[in-house]
C-alpha cells in the first residue's frame, strides 16, 4: 500500500520547485499543486500497483522517482541561469545549444552550493527507496481491485475539480484563456499544470479572440487632418518679403502597403484571423523624421546582457557619447523572453517570441523575413553582413542569420571569426570582433551590418569572466562601492565600449561617421548577476539599478541607443515616452524612409502619434499615462496630475492582449510572406 507515497513524492518535487523559484508567493498555487500531484502521481501508482516480482518492482519504482524529478530539475537550473522559465518550445529549439555551448556554466550551476542542495532534495525520494531496500522494509504488497479503481477514478475527478476551481476564479480563467503565458501559468498553477497548459498550447494554440477596443480616441491620436498639414498656403511667398518660397510641408501619409486583406481572409484559419485584425488596425503616419537617415549606413548591435547602468561617462565614455549625443531614449524596455535568441528575435522581426526558442526558425522556415532591415536595405543595394564572436552554430544561427538578407552572409567562430577572436577564453572579446571585421565593410559605398556581441555575458566574477578580468584594474574607482558581481559586470562591458570606440574612430577617420547610424539594443537584462534569486529577490540587480527590483517592468528597464555622427551637430532629440525593443524596427524603417506597413508590426514608430506602449508576455504594460501590473491587477498613474480617460485601463489591456494574440498567430504562419510577397523582392 505504500505505492501511494508516490503522490506525496510528486507533491514534494513541486513544493521544492515552487518555493525555490517564487518563495512564499508559491502558496497561492497550492490547491492546484495538490490536485496535479494526484493527476500525475496516480498513473505511476497504477503502474506500480500492477507490477509483480521483487526484482522488477523496485527498479521501476526507482526509475519513476528519477523520471518525475528530472523535469523539475531541468526547469530549475534553466531558471537559475536565465531568470526565466522556458517553455517546451524554447527548451527543445532554443536552449538545446546550451548543453554544448555553455557546458562550463551549466556545470558550475549544478555543482554550486545551491545546485548541490537541490540535487540532494530531489534525490530524497530515491534515497528513501534505497534505504528501504537495504533495511528490507520495502513494501511489496499490492492494493486490491477496488483501491486501484478508486485511484484511476481520482484522475478525472481531480481534473474536473481543477476546471471548476479555475472557472470560479476570474484571474485564473484569464491566464488559462486570453492571457495565457507559460511563466505566468506556472506561477499561478504550479509547474505541473503550467507545463500541461503549455502542451495544450502547442497542440491547439492559446488565447481567445481579438478584443474590441471601445472609444480608441481616448488612447491614441486620431487620423491626421490631411487638409491641414501644418502650414497655410505652402509654397507661397509672404508679401513684402523677398527670397525663395518656403518648402511646403508634405501632408502626413499612412505607413501602409497595398495589401488585400479581404483576399487574405478568404484563406481561412489563422491567416483569416490575422488579416481581419490588421485590416482594422489604425496605421501610423509619416512625420518630420521620416527619411531622416535615408541613404545612410546602418550598424545594428545586439549587446549581450546590456542595460542602462552599463553606461558611465568615465568607465564607458563611448557608450555614454552614443547614448547622449544621438537620439535619447530615456524610458526604454527590453522584455526578457526566451533568452538571447528571444531578444534578437524581438528587434530583428519586431515581434514577441511567442513560440519561445522556435520563433526565429519558424519565421525563417516560413519565408517571413521581408520586414527585416537586412532584407530591406539589401533590396536597395547595400552590402550586408552579420557577425557574432561565439560559435556560429549556437542557437542555429548558421541556419537563421544566413537568411536575414545580408548579402555577405553570417560569420562567427568556426566559420571565419576565429582568425581575429580568441575563442579559448570566456566570454570572447567584442573589441577583437570589431577590430577584425571593420575592414570587411568600411570601404563599401553603402553597408548594413549586424553584430551579436558576447563580452557582457555572465558569470560576473573577477576570475571566472575573461573580460571582467581584462578590465578589472580599469574599474578601480568602484572598489568598495560595488559588490564583486556588479563590478565584474561593469568591467566586462568596458570591452564593448572599447570596441565601439574603435568603430567610431574608424568611421570618423574615413569620413563616414555622419553617414552611419549605430543602433544598440540589449537581448535581455543582466540575469547572471543573481544566480540564486527570484523576482523580488534580486539583490545584485537591485544594487546595479539603484532600486529594489520587484516586478518585470522594473527588471526589464534598459537603454536603447540610436546614434549618427550628424546628430551631434543638431539639437538633442529626446524620446521620453515608454519605448520597447519592438519599436526598433518600425522606427528604423521610418527613419530610413523604407516603405512598410505599420499595421503588420505590433511596435510603433516612436516619432508617430501612436500611443506609447511598452508591454511584455506577462501582460504588464506601461504607457505615457501609467503602469499596469498583471500580477496584482493594479494600474498606477504616472503622477497625480495625469488624466485617465474612462475605460482607459480596460482598453489598453485589450490592445496589449490583441498585440500578444497577433504575435502568437503570426509566429508559425507564413502571413508576412502572403501579405507582402517574396522577402527578396
Amino acid at each position: 500500500m505504500r505505492r501511494f507515497e508516490f503522490i506525496l513524492y510528486v507533491f514534494f518535487y513541486e513544493v521544492v520547485f515552487g518555493f525555490s523559484v517564487y518563495g512564499f508567493g508559491y502558496f497561492s498555487s497550492m490547491p492546484f499543486t495538490l490536485l496535479w500531484s494526484i493527476i500525475l502521481g496516480a498513473p505511476a501508482v497504477l503502474i506500480l500497483s500492477n507490477l509483480k516480482g521483487k526484482k522488477l518492482l523496485p527498479i521501476v519504482d526507482g526509475l519513476l522517482r528519477c523520471l518525475y524529478a528530472i523535469p523539475f530539475l531541468v526547469e530549475y537550473f534553466i531558471y537559475m541561469q536565465f531568470k526565466e522559465l522556458y517553455d517546451l518550445n524554447t527548451i527543445m529549439n532554443g536552449a538545446g545549444g546550451a548543453l554544448t555551448g555553455f557546458t562550463t556554466t551549466i556545470l558550475g550551476l549544478i555543482f554550486s552550493p545551491l545546485g548541490i542542495f537541490h540535487l540532494f532534495l530531489y534525490s530524497i525520494p530515491l534515497s528513501i527507496l534505497i534505504m528501504d531496500l537495504k533495511r528490507k522494509t520495502y513494501d511489496y504488497s499490492q492494493p486490491d481491485k477496488q483501491v486501484k479503481t478508486a485511484t484511476a477514478v481520482a484522475i478525472p475527478v481531480c481534473l474536473v475539480f481543477n476546471i471548476i476551481i479555475i472557472a470560479c476564479i476570474p484571474s485564473a480563467r484569464t491566464i488559462v484563456g486570453a492571457e495565457y503565458n507559460y511563466p505566468k501559468a506556472v506561477q499561478a498553477f504550479g509547474y505541473m499544470e503550467g507545463t500541461a497548459l503549455d502542451v495544450k498550447a502547442l497542440l491547439f494554440g492559446s488565447g481567445g479572440d481579438f478584443q474590441v477596443v471601445k472609444n480608441p480616441a481616448n488612447l491614441q491620436t486620431s487620423k491626421p487632418d490631411e487638409s491641414n498639414p501644418g502650414e497655410s498656403n505652402p509654397g507661397e511667398s509672404v508679401p513684402g518679403e523677398s527670397g525663395p518660397a518656403p518648402t511646403p510641408t508634405p501632408a502626413p501619409q499612412p505607413q501602409t502597403m497595398d495589401i488585400d486583406f479581404t483576399s487574405l481572409a478568404q484563406k481561412g484559419g489563422k491567416i483569416a484571423t490575422l488579416a481581419n485584425y490588421c485590416a482594422n488596425v489604425e496605421p501610423t503616419y509619416t512625420n518630420s523624421m521620416t527619411g531622416k537617415f535615408k541613404g545612410k549606413n546602418l550598424i545594428m548591435i545586439t549587446a549581450e546582457a546590456f542595460t542602462a547602468e552599463a553606461i558611465d561617462p568615465e568607465l564607458t565614455p563611448t557608450l555614454y557619447r552614443l547614448a547622449t549625443k544621438g537620439i535619447q531614449f530615456t524610458d526604454s524596455y527590453v522584455p526578457a523572453t526566451a533568452g538571447t535568441t528571444g531578444g534578437e528575435f524581438s528587434h530583428i522581426f519586431g515581434l514577441l517570441p511567442t513560440s519561445g526558442g522556435k520563433s526565429f526558425t519558424n519565421m525563417i522556415d516560413n519565408g517571413c523575413t521581408y520586414f527585416t532591415m537586412g532584407q530591406r536595405l539589401n533590396a536597395e543595394g547595400y552590402y550586408g553582413q552579420a557577425f557574432h564572436n561565439n560559435d556560429y552554430k549556437y542557437y542555429s544561427r548558421n541556419k537563421t542569420h544566413t537568411k536575414l538578407g545580408y548579402s555577405a552572409g553570417f560569420m562567427g567562430i568556426y566559420n571565419g571569426m576565429e582568425q581575429w577572436v580568441n575563442y579559448h577564453q570566456w566570454p570572447e572579446s567584442d573589441y577583437d570582433m570589431f577590430q577584425g571585421t571593420i575592414p570587411l565593410y568600411i570601404n563599401q559605398d553603402h553597408f548594413n551590418i549586424y553584430y551579436m556581441s558576447v563580452s557582457g555575458h555572465s558569470g560576473y566574477t573577477r576570475a571566472g569572466n575573461a573580460m571582467s578580468k581584462k578590465h578589472w584594474d580599469e574599474t578601480a574607482s568602484l572598489d568598495g562601492k560595488n559588490s564583486e558581481a556588479v563590478r565584474a559586470y561593469k568591467a566586462c562591458n568596458m570591452d564593448l565600449d572599447q570596441g565601439l570606440k574603435y568603430l567610431v574612430d574608424r568611421l570618423e577617420e574615413c569620413g563616414k561617421a555622419d553617414d552611419t547610424v549605430i543602433c544598440i539594443v540589449a537581448d535581455h537584462f543582466p540575469y547572471g548577476l543573481d544566480p540564486d534569486a527570484s523576482l523580488g529577490n534580486m539583490p545584485k540587480l537591485s544594487e546595479l539599478y539603484g532600486y529594489e527590483v520587484k516586478n518585470y517592468i522594473q527588471r526589464d528597464h534598459n537603454r536603447i541607443i540610436m546614434w549618427c555622427g550628424s546628430l551631434e551637430k543638431e539639437d538633442p532629440i529626446v524620446v521620453d515616452t515608454p519605448t520597447t525593443s519592438l519599436d526598433i524596427l518600425p522606427t528604423l524603417m521610418n527613419l530610413f524612409g523604407i516603405k512598410y506597413d505599420s499595421r503588420l508590426l505590433p511596435g510603433r514608430d516612436v516619432f508617430s502619434d501612436s500611443m506609447p506602449l511598452a508591454f511584455n508576455l506577462n501582460y504588464d504594460w506601461k504607457t505615457d499615462r501609467g503602469t499596469y501590473l498583471s500580477s496584482t491587477g493594479t494600474f498606477t498613474p504616472k503622477d497625480d496630475k495625469t488624466e485617465i480617460p474612462e475605460d482607459y485601463v480596460k482598453n489598453v489591456k485589450s490592445i496589449v492582449s490583441n498585440k500578444i494574440k497577433y504575435c502568437k498567430n503570426m509566429v508559425g504562419t507564413n502571413f508576412f510572406k502572403l501579405a507582402v510577397g517574396d522577402p527578396n523582392s
